[in-house]
């Protein structure tokens, strides 16, 4: 069966259903619409690929409380405008945090080997490295192993992708709900 030909009605009730195909056809549909409508609020294609693939995991499981009798396209530019708002905001967030770091450490440049780390700054950094590694041993086997890779061996999503054998969205998302999960844990204080 060609999914491509079906309407739109037929792959939402089909993809509703639990239809892989439907749900595969939906997103070769319109991923080029999407990605051209985020594609604009972003420097990095990184950001872009992120905020598409967030957008279509909203929208599918979503797909069910979706009026099938109206179009899907503004539905789904919708649902990745505000994706791409709140990724906006979180890197907004991010950097105002790096900035605060940076002015409370007295503006010095961490990257600069002539900066000048004080024994008692070496202990805090080494105690802050231990505690990261505890809670990363916590996080579940699904995120631990690639949260190991990106945060740890500090590899690239591409080169953790093909090093796990694993789709390059599937890294995306693995890294962000486990960065999500370190982020609850650490705020609960967390290390069993």
């Amino acid at each position: 069966m060609d999914y491509l030909s079906l309407d739109e009605t037929q792959l939402v009730a089909r993809a509703v259903k639990g239809d892989e195909m439907a749900y595969r056809a939906i997103y070769e549909l319109h991923e080029k619409a999407i990605r051209s409508r985020v594609s604009g609020y972003f420097k990095w294609k990184a950001d872009v690929d992120d905020v598409v693939s967030e957008s279509f995991q909203k929208a599918f499981v979503a797909l069910g409380s979706f009026d099938a009798s109206r179009s899907l396209r503004p539905w789904l530019n919708t649902i990745a405008t505000r994706t791409a708002l709140d990724h906006l905001d979180t890197i907004r967030r991010e950097d105002e945090k790096k900035e605060g770091m940076k002015k409370r450490d007295g503006g010095k440049d961490a990257s600069d080997p002539l900066t000048d780390i004080d024994p008692e700054e070496e202990i805090i950094q080494d105690e802050n490295h231990r505690r990261l590694l505890s809670f990363i041993e916590e996080l579940s086997p699904l995120y631990k192993e690639v949260m190991v890779k990106y945060m740890i061996e500090e590899l690239e999503y591409e080169e953790i992708a093909r090093t796990l054998e694993l789709e390059l969205n599937t890294v995306r998302t693995r890294i962000r709900r486990g960065k999500q999960q370190l982020a609850e844990m650490m705020l609960r204080g967390e290390i069993k």
